[in-house]
């Protein structure tokens, strides 16, 4: 499988021959498929995840039991739960260069808090004119929740595209929220 390309035109770092593992995890938010490599968590999957978001190569081997996967899932029922707001996993992402670097902006906006793509261009290239290009590697993000893409809205707070829908991510900030957003009428 060829990797597609991206808006950044940047190659993407290879994917390694060692076999994924992978486990289904029940959550508030539905099933979640999380597949990691030996060296950390590779990606959460929705249940109807667009094929090519993520690039997975390679054989994937239904592993419940690998350490990754099992701390990964310990976690995010942590983090449903209300117990936890920071995630501590290896992870292993597959992507460009500047799509890593919007990724590990995405780990640095807390618990609670919300960014515009506008600001992590800002931080991650210096230019908020770049904030398409940062909305298109926050697409691409292919470990949701644990990367909380989830927290970066519209320049004007309005919610925008989410791989997992917006009514997911509505539900994730309302998780994280002090006073969640309760729903109007019946």
């Amino acid at each position: 499988m060829t990797p597609q390309p991206t808006p950044t035109h940047e190659p993407v770092v290879p994917v390694g021959d060692a076999p994924l593992a992978r486990a289904v995890v029940d959550s508030p938010i539905g099933p979640l498929t999380l597949v990691a490599s030996d060296a950390g968590l590779r990606a959460i999957l929705w249940p109807d995840e667009a094929t090519g978001r993520v690039p997975l190569s390679g054989a994937i081997d239904d592993r419940p039991d690998h350490p990754v996967l099992v701390a990964a899932a310990g976690q995010l029922e942590e983090f449903f739960a209300g117990e936890r707001e920071d995630f501590d996993l290896p992870l292993d992402p597959v992507g460009t260069d500047f799509q890593r670097k919007v990724w590990q902006a995405l780990t640095r906006i807390g618990f609670g808090s919300t960014s515009t793509y506008g600001a992590v261009a800002v931080e991650v290239a210096g230019d908020r004119g770049r904030a398409r290009a940062v909305g298109a590697a926050i697409g691409r993000n292919p470990i949701s929740i644990v990367v909380p893409c989830h927290r970066v809205v519209g320049a004007d707070g309005s919610l925008t595209g989410f791989a997992g829908g917006l009514d997911v991510k509505r539900r994730l900030l309302d998780l994280e929220s002090p006073s969640p957003t309760l729903p109007l009428g019946s």
